[in-house]
């Protein structure tokens, strides 16, 4: 389960539970970069969500950084941008 919820302007707190227990984390995106991933077709908390289950399909939850932001995800994964339209459309 992902559960995200926004705290301030642009922050977000994530938790992602499993049956191996949760991790936390601390992601900010700005509304200009939220528009870019999504088009403007999404919310920022569905954008985040699809991010991180694109995060969850190649890493364990305690491999993701515990604060981040939005646009490092590409430096480590280059196909994200380009795989989030798919992530986005299966939730």
């Amino acid at each position: 389960m992902i559960k995200v919820q926004r705290v301030g302007e642009g922050e977000f707190e994530v938790v992602v539970r499993d049956g191996n227990g949760e991790s936390r984390h601390h992601v900010t995106m700005s509304d200009a970069k939220g528009k870019q991933l999504t088009a403007g077709k999404h919310t920022p908390e569905r954008c985040i969500e699809a991010a991180f289950r694109f995060l969850l399909d190649r890493e364990p939850k305690e491999s993701i950084l515990a604060r981040f932001d939005i646009s490092v995800i590409s430096r480590y994964f280059p196909e994200f941008e380009q795989e989030l339209p798919r992530y986005l459309t299966r939730l």
